[in-house]
């Protein structure tokens, strides 16, 4: 039996980078066409998270031990990847979880 095939959605930009979600502005993609995008969004929004995390000094007492970041990742047909905040469009919803150990 053949692998299934995933497809995701994307969104175009307009002129100005902005997304303006609607019928003609959609399209889909193969899932594993977007993999390289999607894993470096990922990696560089969890750097970013644990840098600030790392930033934040302990005060009168308090300091981070769990830290947890959700944003969501809209693909879009041309310019890559958004990172945005987390809603019910964005393609994915991804929850970071981070422990300072």
């Amino acid at each position: 039996m053949p692998d299934p095939l995933v497809r995701v959605e994307t969104v175009d930009l307009d002129r100005t980078g902005s997304r303006q979600i609607g019928p003609k502005s959609r399209s889909t993609t193969p899932l594993s066409e977007r993999r390289e995008d999607i894993q470096a969004a990922i990696q560089e929004a969890s750097s970013l998270v644990q840098q600030a995390a790392a930033k934040a000094e302990e005060t009168a007492g308090w300091r981070i031990t769990t830290l947890e970041a959700t944003f969501g990742l809209t693909l879009t047909a041309e310019a890559g990847i958004i990172v945005s905040k987390a809603s019910a469009e964005a393609s994915f919803e991804v929850k970071i979880t981070v422990k300072r150990g």
